[in-house]
Order: structure tokens, then C-alpha cells, then sequence
């Protein structure tokens, strides 16, 4: 789970995290080339990401599936490599091709038992101490999302209409057997497409987290954290399990044509290291780990020369105009950067901005590379 807007400060540092997937100098061509200097082989370290490890032999990182000896299962969701492994690029056909060499030992501490590395011991795809401000939080419902969610009756000072940090709520609604650390929420409304013609899905804005101190009727709970203060009515729900899952950056295995339908704060444009709606989601083939690139539609330019169009008779109540319209060309789209899914929803999906060359803007396409 992932948060869907955060500070300016944790945006720019998770985008420092992503800036092995975005190279100065991007290269929006086709070929896949090696990065200046490839070494032949890289010692897996303790701190290493997987990310990190492909800047170190490509010049666009994030196409590593391509070259990496792995099954699909495992490009997407890969838990292979520990400190200790070697990663090492050796040619096929003249091809590059990137593969682990496991040289970590198995120790032998009985006959019939031997010490393996936990999973939990691989190394990520990216920092979990970058990724984890960003992680639960974005939420999109159907219209009765929220029917049956614990809702925010009273709290203590009943005098103040806003509440944050430390103060004590009363709610309405909450299952012990759920747990006693919820999630606060706020019902945003529905997301609709770029033409507001259908509504895709109702987005619900998170507050922080509150853990109760009293089951009831009427439970006591004590607020945690607050990004936004909390009012009479917002609602909560249990808190997921929080998983850092093992995003491999990889394009889609099929044609995406996403717009972007959102950015942070209200605005209309954004940049590197914040987090863009696409009006795309997991039926329409995205996927957590999908790199997408960013084109912006170029208005069109009058055509200079002679039209081709009929010419039509405009007729007045004292006169007759003679008027042929005139004709356009349109530029190809142009590419502006790269957005990278993280969380996915059936119609709707949230990615970060990589890489830009000018503002991510709402109405910008997002598209398989």
C-alpha cells in the first residue's frame, strides 16, 4: 500500500531513490544500451537495490527484464538475490545478458537441517526506508465504499471542530476482532475520466492513523498520526498489513493508453518525485512495477498551404460571403518523461514521476515506452 501525496521533502527524496531508474539524458529510443563503463560482474552488498544494481549496467535501468535470465513470475516480483551473489553480464549471440552466480554457502548444522537465507534477507528493488512515506495510502472505493466503515461520532473538548495528534475521539462502528491500529479517512468524491462522462471510482482522502483504547458501543480512541486534522464524521478502517513488495521496473507486456487525470495539491501540473491519477488500472492490463513514458499533444499548426477544402457560401441579410476553411497539421506527440505504477486499482491507478523534461500536466498521456 502506498501513500498518495506527501510532503514536497518526502516526494524529492523518493525521487532521489528513483534516479537510478531515470538517468540524466534519458535515451527514448528503442535499442538497449549498456551504461558507459558496464563493469563485467557487481558483488551483491548489503544496502545494494535491485535498481541500482541495473544503472550500473544499462543506461535505462529499468529495462533490466530484458536482459535478465529470469521467468515472468520472477521478473515480476523478484526475491533472488542477497548480499554475496554475483551478478555478472556475459554475451549471448551477441546479445547482453545479465545472470546471478549464488556464492553464498550452505551451512550444515545437522544431519538433516541446513541454514538457508530468509527472503526477508533479499535485497529490494528499491530503499524501503525511500518508499515507506509513501506506502497504504491512497484509497478507491466503489460508491458505497464507506457504508459500513467506523465513522467518527464525538471526542473529548467537544468545543473544537478539529482534531489531530494526541487527542481522544469516540466511534462508532468498530470490530474488535479487527484490530486496534485503524486508519482515519475522508470520502473525496468520485474520479471521473478526462471527459467526465463515467465515474471510474470514489477516492478517499487518508488523515493518519489512531489506535483504540477502548472497545464499546461507542469505542475510545486515541489518534496516532495526522497528515490533515480529523473532523466529527470522517471514517476509519483497519489498518492493512504494511508489505514493502518487490516492485521490478519493467514496460507492459501490452499497449497502454492512459491519461493522466490528477496531481498533487489541486494543480494542474507537476514534476519529478510526486504522484500522478491514471484513469488506467489493473483491467486494463497496468500493473505495480509498469514503466510508463509521458507525451504531451502539441496543439496544432495552420497549414500554409493552398486548402483543400470546399469552400462554403456564408450568407447574410445584405450580403454573400465567400469562406474556405483552412487546414491543419499536427505534430507527433512528445515524449516528457517517465511515470512508474505503484498502486493499482481496477479502473484507476497511482505512479510516480521518474523523469521529466518539462511539467507533468493533467490531460498528458501515459503509455508503454
Amino acid at each position: 500500500m502506498l501513500q498518495q501525496f506527501s510532503t514536497p521533502t518526502r516526494m524529492l527524496a523518493a525521487a532521489a531513490a528513483f534516479g537510478t531508474i531515470a538517468l540524466a539524458g534519458v535515451a527514448w529510443g528503442q535499442s538497449l544500451g549498456l551504461a558507459d563503463r558496464a563493469p563485467s560482474s557487481h558483488t551483491v552488498q548489503k544496502g545494494d537495490t535491485l535498481w541500482g544494481i541495473a544503472g550500473k549496467f544499462l543506461k535505462e535501468p529499468w529495462r533490466w527484464p530484458e536482459i535478465w535470465r529470469m521467468n515472468r513470475d520472477q521478473i515480476r516480483n523478484p526475491h533472488l538475490i542477497y548480499p554475496g551473489d554475483v551478478i555478472r553480464l556475459d554475451f549471448v549471440d551477441g546479445r547482453p545478458q545479465l545472470s546471478v552466480s549464488q556464492q553464498r554457502p550452505t551451512v550444515r548444522i545437522s544431519p538433516s537441517i541446513r541454514t538457508i537465507p530468509l527472503e526477508s534477507d533479499a535485497i529490494p528493488s528499491i530503499p524501503p526506508g525511500d518508499i515507506e512515506p509513501f506506502l497504504s495510502k491512497p484509497l478507491i472505493t466503489g460508491p458505497d465504499g464507506f457504508a459500513d466503515a467506523a465513522e467518527i461520532l464525538s471526542a473529548r473538548n467537544n468545543e473544537r471542530v478539529v482534531r489531530g495528534a494526541g487527542d481522544i475521539v469516540y466511534v462508532l462502528g468498530m470490530n474488535p476482532k479487527a484490530g486496534d491500529l485503524w486508519h482515519v479517512y475522508r470520502p473525496k468524491g468520485p474520479v471521473t475520466t478526462f471527459d467526465r462522462r463515467e465515474v471510474l471510482g470514489y477516492e478517499a482522502k487518508f488523515l493518519g492513523t489512531a489506535r483504540v483504547e477502548k472497545f464499546g458501543d461507542l469505542s475510545t480512541v486515541r489518534i496516532e498520526t495526522s497528515v490533515e486534522e480529523m473532523q466529527i464524521g470522517d471514517r476509519m478502517i483497519p489498518a492493512p498489513r504494511e508489505v514493502i513488495a518487490n516492485y521490478a521496473p519493467r514496460a507492459p507486456d501490452r499497449d497502454i493508453d492512459a491519461r493522466i487525470l490528477r496531481v498533487p495539491y489541486e494543480n494542474i501540473e507537476t514534476g519529478r518525485g510526486y504522484v500522478v491519477t491514471l484513469d488506467k488500472g489493473t483491467k486494463d492490463g497496468v500493473e505495480p512495477g509498469h514503466v510508463l513514458a509521458v507525451y504531451r499533444v502539441v496543439p496544432r499548426v495552420i497549414d500554409p498551404r493552398p486548402s483543400k477544402q470546399q469552400t462554403i457560401m456564408l450568407r447574410f441579410v445584405d450580403q454573400t460571403t465567400m469562406f474556405t476553411p483552412r487546414e491543419y497539421v499536427q505534430p507527433a506527440d512528445e515524449r516528457t518523461g517517465l511515470v512508474f505504477v505503484f498502486r493499482t486499482f481496477d479502473r484507476l491507478s497511482y505512479a510516480f514521476v521518474l523523469n521529466t523534461t518539462e511539467p507533468v500536466r493533467v490531460g498528458d498521456y501515459a503509455r508503454k515506452p
